[in-house]
């Protein structure tokens, strides 16, 4: 069984101990990941910018996997106030245009009050 610890760089892996995702025999598994832009730490106002974040980050670790978001078959969105799910559709739209995973959406209270939104992925990588 091959297994890879993928990190984005988040001080949060370290001092909380997780990996951004982790893949295993085909299967990548990325934790939830907000909206941070993890050079700069900087965490933008707009909850959709937020998704975008949040979504290049986990492209980033599918890509280390040697994998792309079309091969996402789960995700779970996280949002404190469900009310902005919708100003986030049409960045998840547009990035899961192709992979069209299962999805649910979860509201829930986050770990910083500045966060807006968290995704969560499960993708499986045949290449």
């Amino acid at each position: 069984m091959d297994r890879k610890h993928i990190t984005s760089g988040s001080p949060f892996e370290a001092q909380i101990g997780y990996s951004r995702a982790v893949a295993v025999d085909g299967w990548v598994f990325v934790s939830g990941t907000t909206g941070y832009d993890y050079a700069t730490m900087e965490m933008p106002a707009d909850v959709a910018q937020q998704a975008a974040n949040a979504l290049a980050t986990i492209g980033k670790a599918l890509a280390e996997a040697g994998g792309s978001l079309d091969d996402v078959v789960q995700v779970k969105y996280i949002l404190p106030d469900g009310n902005d799910f919708e100003a986030c559709w049409p960045v998840l739209s547009k990035a899961f245009a192709t992979a069209r995973p299962a999805a649910t959406m979860i509201e829930a209270r986050l770990m910083n009050p500045e966060m807006k939104i968290e995704i969560e992925a499960v993708a499986r990588v045949s290449r």
